[in-house]
């Protein structure tokens, strides 16, 4: 049987760490994990949106908006594995890992990340990035930084504040006094997004490899393609998002989704 090309997963665990349930957290009044199903639906590139959780009451609300559900296993140490599960399971060629606390991510920035995917066949894993314009978001542990190389394939992610300006500290503080970024810093950073591409083939293998000490110091499931010597290509964007880390993310995140609504 023929693949279809381009399945969209969100993964949708009860049991973070930080925020337990927070993907069924009420947000504008649709729990989280329904904004975000929302806006992969309204991919114009993808086939099929599937929502893969281990819980059942993640799985009774996502019927009950109308999604597709996949149940899987409650031993997945991140998104990419439980992906890798689905990935093993259903017959595409692409399969987009949409974490489930983006509620604002852009349809048009996942549609810009399957584009990418569907017209090079080159690349394994390829995900998003975003300029920083924020002085409190470059230093900000939740707000993961990316830096690449020329052909913008990461070179590493980090929750700390990275490229570090060395000898660039009056740039900085002008950064933080008027809320500007100077032109002068240079290299901007980039925000990482929340949202990566695998050819499933590659996928299916990848998720089985071990945890990395990189991935477990920083809590950032990428680190394990890069430790294992895998190149992720990041695609800039004009498009941003907040991802919800912690309960204080709600207002900010309510705030935009209400003004959305008028």
């Amino acid at each position: 049987m023929a693949k279809a090309h381009t399945l969209i997963v969100i993964p949708a665990r009860w049991a973070s760490q930080r925020f337990p349930g927070k993907v069924l957290t009420p947000i504008a009044g649709k729990p989280m994990v329904q904004w975000v199903w929302e806006r992969a639906k309204e991919s114009r590139l993808a086939e099929q949106v599937i929502i893969a959780t281990d819980d059942q009451r993640v799985m009774e609300s996502a019927q009950g908006f109308g999604a597709d559900v996949i149940m899987t296993s409650s031993e997945h140490n991140s998104g990419t594995e439980r992906c890798g599960e689905v990935a093993n399971r259903l017959n595409f060629e692409l399969i987009i890992n949409l974490q489930g606390d983006e509620p604002l991510i852009s349809p048009s920035a996942i549609d810009q990340l399957i584009y990418l995917l569907q017209n090079d066949d080159s690349i394994h894993i390829a995900s998003l990035c975003t300029e920083i314009k924020s002085y409190q978001d470059y230093l900000s542990p939740a707000v993961v930084k990316v830096v690449c190389d020329d052909q913008d394939f990461a070179l590493y992610f980090s929750r700390a504040p990275i490229p570090h300006y060395r000898g660039g500290e009056a740039l900085l503080e002008q950064w933080k006094n008027q809320g500007k970024r100077p032109e002068k810093l240079s290299p901007p950073p980039y925000k990482h997004l929340g949202i990566y591409g695998y050819r499933a083939d590659f996928l299916a293998g990848f998720a089985l490899l071990p945890q990395t000490l990189l991935e477990q110091a920083e809590k950032l499931e990428q680190l394990r393609a890069l430790s294992w010597g895998f190149k992720i290509k990041v695609l800039i964007t004009e498009y941003d998002s907040i991802g919800v880390d912690l309960p204080e993310d709600l207002g900010k995140v309510q705030a935009i989704l209400e003004s959305e609504k008028k």
